[in-house]
């Protein structure tokens, strides 16, 4: 696990050039550094040495070093691919770096279809005068880029290329926009105008000053599996399996993030069949009354036989909020408050965690998957009793103090009987956000000016119509793999993890476990309001049944109901004399509005305020310069 970047211009390449870039992401790679300067091309690299551990410096070249590589990310299956390769190259090493080099000698582009890992890579063609980048399949790892003519950089971090060029601190307007609606930022945006990211199953070529991106893989729901429900099952066993056990390949030890959750207790489970000494296990536990996940970790970690760490995520937390929003380079979720400081915990261990991570978009975990399937039942009655009767008396009853209520459950299926497809799946996805009924209330005339020919949920709905699927379950699961689920989870386990120098691996995210899932019957997965049917047959062989049979939370849910007190003080630090507001993007008067409901307990307003002072603290720490003791000034200043 790494940092990478890279630097092409005609007038050449100084190594105080690279190296600024890859200093400003050294956390990624706290273990060396390295930089390789020739044809105008500046390549960099920051290691945190995992596999090869003595060996392995980047970049590397081949043998008559026509061709570099800086690397970042973990192939899975390097020892079945190093053998067909042994005869013809000769190997330096033993890790996985210079398999991907040879294998690039041999079939180019081409090589990424035989890949099973998370990576983002740039390989620089001497002979060509051509440079490769690459981003695995669901984007576990990151890649930006900025393109200006003939000059071409590219980092992990976006960070790495502000500090190549300052004047990159651009707002991009309609990436706001999207953040505000959806809590995403979906590819090729980023928060900043001139910066852009590679889509997760993408490569890049860039070439003779010209750019060309492609994808190299996409996820297909069709045809389905043949097979009775048992046989499958046994199957899914022996692909969950040989998953946890490739992500397992590391020359230093590996711990397990342990939420109490069925995926990760599932991995847990299996990891510990696998090792004969005990598993280090981390847990995040927000004490919000029965809310808290923390019992069901711990019974599960006394079952496996593991060692369990217990990280309480208390509200004062909130004030490392300008630490996280940096390490993020864009707004943060209460989920990156919770992974940075269980990731801090890790790293005082272990540097490697594997973590449950993309088990509900492969199985239907989310409520929404059932939910809309009930909007479109809803939908039958009348559109005029439905707006004209039911509506206001939804509209009165109180929300009830939890996103899970039974009247923010009825509210958020009325509002959304009123479109269709993929429309609707967008909308139900930004339902507890900014939607369209705050917009007016929020946004500036000049703002939302600004942004009119810009579809918030463009990416979404595109996933959705696109998928190879025709059952709306996966059509749902497709648009979550395929653009919330990298753009919002896996990119904030990459940078709160990372934060700390600690590599976490997903074995849900392998491709090749997901393109078994994909071709699984709807039915196997959701059943009526049934959730991760066939998940949960699996998990009974692994997992005790009170930690089974619980209901779905996510540990980061109650966060943002233990921020009263947190709330009333960051709007004292931040939106009371806001920039965004300055900068004529939000009207103080809409600010204003949902603290008092929220803090009254008229509405939920705690997902929607926990945007605006994310946005707030990025806007300040980005585009105006501040730094974090800045930042922290102005939150003593409040306090006092």
């Amino acid at each position: 696990m790494c940092g990478i970047a890279g630097l092409i211009q005609p007038e050449g390449v100084t190594e105080e050039a690279v190296t600024r870039m890859i200093d400003a992401i050294a956390h990624r790679g706290p273990d060396d550094s390295g930089v390789w300067l020739g044809d105008g091309v500046g390549l960099g690299h920051r290691r945190l040495s995992i596999i090869d551990l003595e060996g392995s410096r980047q970049p590397m070249s081949n043998e008559d070093e026509s061709v570099w590589i800086t690397f970042n990310g973990e192939i899975y299956n390097y020892e079945e691919l190093r053998p067909e390769l042994a005869g013809r190259y000769s190997f330096r090493t033993a890790g996985d770096t210079e398999v991907l080099l040879h294998l690039y000698e041999e079939e180019g582009e081409k090589l990424l279809s035989r890949l099973r890992g998370m990576f983002a890579f740039g390989i620089y063609d001497r002979r060509e005068k051509k440079l490769l980048l690459a981003r695995d399949h669901f984007g576990q790892k990151p890649l930006y880029y900025w393109h200006d003519g003939n000059r071409f950089a590219f980092a992990s971090e976006i960070k790495a290329l502000l500090a190549l060029d300052p004047g990159l601190a651009e707002l991009d307007e309609n990436a706001l926009y999207e953040y505000l609606t959806l809590r995403i930022i979906a590819p090729p945006r980023s928060m900043f105008r001139r910066i852009r990211k590679l889509p997760p199953g993408h490569y890049l070529e860039f070439q003779n000053g010209k750019i060309r991106v492609e994808p190299y893989w996409r996820l297909s729901f069709e045809p389905k599996l043949t097979g009775g429900f048992d046989d499958l099952l046994g199957r899914l066993d022996d692909e969950v399996q040989a998953a946890v056990k490739y992500h397992l390949v590391s020359d230093v030890p590996v711990g397990a993030f342990l939420s109490g959750g069925i995926d990760s207790s599932l991995i847990v489970s299996m990891m510990s069949g696998m090792r004969d000494e005990p598993i280090k296990a981390f847990s995040g536990d927000v004490p919000y009354g029965e809310y808290s996940e923390y019992p069901y970790a711990a019974r599960m970690a006394k079952r496996c036989g593991a060692e369990i760490f217990r990280q309480e995520i208390k509200p004062t937390l909130v004030r490392t909020l300008p630490e996280i929003v940096r390490h993020m380079d864009e707004p943060s979720d209460p989920l990156s408050l919770c992974l940075y400081h269980i990731a801090e915990l890790a790293r005082s261990e272990v540097k490697v965690v594997l973590g449950g991570d993309g088990g509900d978009e492969l199985f239907g975990g989310y409520d929404r998957y059932f939910g809309n399937l009930y909007v479109g039942y809803y939908a039958a009655i009348p559109r005029f009793l439905r707006r004209g009767l039911l509506g206001p008396l939804l509209g009165a009853q109180s929300d009830g103090g939890w996103y899970r209520s039974r009247a923010h459950k009825l509210k958020w299926m009325h509002s959304l009987s009123f479109y269709e497809g993929a429309e609707r799946y967008a909308k139900s996805l930004g339902y507890f956000y900014f939607s369209d009924s705050y917009r007016n209330d929020l946004l500036t005339g000049r703002f939302r000016r600004a942004v009119r020919d810009f579809d918030p949920e463009v990416a979404v709905k595109e996933q959705f119509d696109g998928a190879n699927a025709k059952e709306p379950i996966d059509r749902m699961l497709h648009s979550d793999s395929m653009v919330r689920m990298p753009d919002h989870p896996v990119m904030i386990l990459d940078r709160m993890s990372m934060a700390h120098g600690l590599e976490a691996r997903s074995p849900f995210l392998d491709h090749k476990l997901a393109e078994f899932c994909a071709g699984l019957p709807p039915s196997f997965k959701v059943r009526g309001k049934k959730l991760r049917h066939i998940e949960k047959k699996l998990a009974e062989r692994y997992v005790p049944a009170e930690v089974l049979n619980r209901g779905k939370q996510g540990f980061s849910s109650p966060l943002t109901y233990l921020l009263a007190d947190e709330f009333r003080f960051l709007y004292r630090a931040l939106l009371t004399d806001s920039s965004l507001v300055r900068e004529g993007i939000l009207r103080p008067e809409g600010i204003r509005s949902l603290l008092e409901d929220h803090l009254s307990g008229r509405r939920d307003h705690g997902q929607r305020l926990w945007l605006l002072c994310n946005a707030e603290i990025w806007y300040r720490m980005f585009i105006e310069g501040k730094s974090t003791d800045e930042m922290h000034e102005a939150f003593e200043k409040a306090a006092g």
